[in-house]
């Protein structure tokens, strides 16, 4: 589920791939950022708190959701499996998991990466079916589910959380990444938009567990030029710029 409005056609230039030793210092000295606003930096006294954080300064968790309707081969887990083969630099350590397309697993299973697992950061990937572009999200937001799963539900009020924020934003600022990737691939764009199913449903839930450390990529359904292993490059080099970004914010 994705709707184009709401979101930004960016060029991408052509200069600015990472390269291997750039991604994997980045990685390395990535540090973990509590619900930063967009466009801010980050406070003297946060210092401290960044320090202490008991979440693991190198584990990523990558994941990717499995069959619904008529897709039986899910582009965002074929991509994220192709992710996985190519990694992120010695010095991260990456966990990919599958999502079934149901609310209420999906909801346990981002209670438990962030209360279990305490990754640096939770990247979730999602199929856009209906564009070519693979699109960078912002946001979740806290209304609207009303579409059912494929057990037939969805959550209560059709919400993530009854009393939850209204929306939440991620740490890393996506129009940024959108900016600085080069990756002649695919066309990316920016999104605030993630379409009110699964996907954003997903990205709220791990936004609210994992206090703003969360990332949400849709990916196009795959064809004769959209391959798996196109979009697990894409995925490598974007999250790689994520890294990078939280490295400069914490510098």
């Amino acid at each position: 589920m994705y709707r184009e409005r709401g979101t930004t056609t960016l060029s991408i230039p052509t200069q600015a791939v990472l390269g291997a030793g750039d991604s994997q210092a980045a990685a390395a000295r990535s540090s973990v950022i509590d619900g930063l606003p967009v466009g801010e930096s980050i406070p003297a006294h946060w210092e401290s708190l960044m320090a202490s954080s008991s979440s693991s300064p190198s584990l990523i968790v990558v994941t990717g959701f499995g069959p619904f309707g008529s897709y039986f081969v899910n582009s965002s887990w074929e991509a994220v499996k192709e992710l996985a083969k190519l990694g992120l630099g010695d010095d991260v350590q990456l966990k990919i998991l599958e999502l079934p397309v149901k609310y209420s697993e999906v909801e346990k299973k981002m209670k438990w990466i962030w209360t279990e697992l305490q990754p640096q950061l939770s990247v979730h990937v999602g199929m856009m079916s209906s564009s070519k572009a693979i699109a960078l999200e912002q946001c979740g937001r806290n209304k609207g589910y009303m579409e059912k799963d494929l057990s037939g539900a969805h959550p209560q009020g059709g919400c993530c959380l009854l009393e939850g924020p209204e929306r939440i934003e991620s740490a890393v600022n996506m129009k940024s990444v959108c900016k600085n990737i080069s990756w002649p691939g695919v066309h990316v764009i920016h999104s605030r938009d993630a379409g009110r199913y699964l996907c954003e449903y997903a990205y709220y839930m791990s936004l609210y567990y994992g206090s703003g450390k969360a990332v949400f990529i849709h990916v196009p359904a795959l064809g004769r030029i959209i391959t798996a292993g196109l979009l697990g490059q894409s995925l490598q080099i974007i999250i790689q710029e994520v890294l990078r970004q939280l490295n400069q914010l914490c510098a």
